[in-house]
């Protein structure tokens, strides 16, 4: 099957120079990149970060981040 790509063209050239490199066609260099990707395990989606997952701060430095505004925090930066 026939199919038309757009891709920028620095990225053509690179691909080009890497079949060029393999000795091998543009179209067989393409087909080995789409059956990878389509072959390689799915990948899942990043997970959100929550308060409650970020590092917990001990000591004198410690305060609440659930309660602290970003007000609070330059204010903490503050000499």
């Amino acid at each position: 099957m026939r199919t038309t790509l757009e891709l920028p063209d620095p990225l053509f050239a690179r691909l080009k120079a890497r079949a060029a490199s393999e000795k091998i066609t543009l179209k067989q260099l393409l087909q080995s990149y789409v059956e990878q990707g389509l072959t390689a395990p799915k990948r899942t989606r990043p997970t959100t970060r929550t308060a409650s997952h970020l590092p917990k701060v001990e000591g004198h430095l410690a305060f609440d981040s659930s309660t602290t505004s970003n007000a609070d925090l330059f204010d903490l930066l503050e000499p």
